[in-house]
């Protein structure tokens, strides 16, 4: 299949991207709004840009409605600041649920139920029992897209925070210990296995026509699992959430 992008509306596009470009690290960003209400939001348009200084770009697409600006990134455009939480598979469903388009005054970590951390540069704090943080200041912003709603935002990372037992020699970190929750199209995955290259050639073979599964399936025959698609997945919305949702 060939297709052209020319042809293809924001919406579309989204669809084609978001389902290969897969998985994405998401970011659980924490933000504060000059009145001082805390926003929490999912992001999985981010990676690292930089490294002197250290640098991470998110990208923040409008409200659901292809309009509205979130309110993750009026925090940040009018704050200056931001904090990336990594979340981890037992932090996952309040992870999505942040996703929900509150309304600005509401305090996301307290309708969530999520204990707040105090960062100590920034206003935003951290979420509780993250494992990893960046507490970030705005270095730059990017409008981008013909319409100019979409905008990609460069944060300078001025404090890591690394949980004690993850930071090892020589200032590595402990990826085995951490069940990263990343992004698919619509569902989430977690980082729980590693490789190094060359592969064995016969384990090659054993997993070709390999297809996911499915840890919503456990306790299923492993023919029911095995057979999970993402056409029997949820609708989304084009900022990428469950319909009705995305902050």
């Amino acid at each position: 299949m060939i297709i052209d992008a020319a042809e293809l509306d924001a919406a579309s596009a989204y669809k084609l991207l978001i389902g290969s470009v897969i998985p994405r690290a998401v970011a659980w960003v924490s933000t504060v709004s000059p009145e001082g209400v805390a926003n929490l939001a999912p992001i999985s348009f981010f990676t690292p840009v930089g490294r002197k200084p250290p640098m991470v770009s998110i990208t923040l697409q409008p409200r659901s409605d292809g309009v509205t600006m979130k309110d993750t990134f009026v925090n940040i455009r009018d704050t200056g600041e931001f904090v990336t939480n990594l979340a981890t598979l037992p932090q996952a469903d309040a992870m999505h649920a942040s996703a929900f388009e509150f309304d600005p005054g509401v305090d996301e970590f307290e309708a969530l139920g999520l204990e707040k951390e105090p960062s100590k540069v920034v206003r935003p704090p951290r979420v509780k029992d993250a494992p990893i943080a960046f507490e970030c200041v705005v270095d730059r912003i990017i409008p981008v897209g013909d319409d100019g709603v979409d905008h990609v935002v460069w944060g300078r990372v001025v404090r890591f925070h690394i949980r004690d037992d993850l930071y090892l020699e020589r200032g590595r970190i402990d990826t085995a210990a951490l069940p990263a929750v990343a992004r698919l199209a619509g569902e989430y995955t977690v980082v729980d296995n590693v490789f190094t290259t060359p592969l064995d050639e016969e384990l090659l073979k054993a997993r070709h026509g390999h297809r996911m599964r499915s840890l919503d399936a456990q306790g299923a025959q492993d023919a029911q699992s095995a057979s999970w698609s993402p056409l029997n997945g949820k609708d989304r919305s084009p900022s990428g959430a469950a319909s009705g949702s995305g902050t």
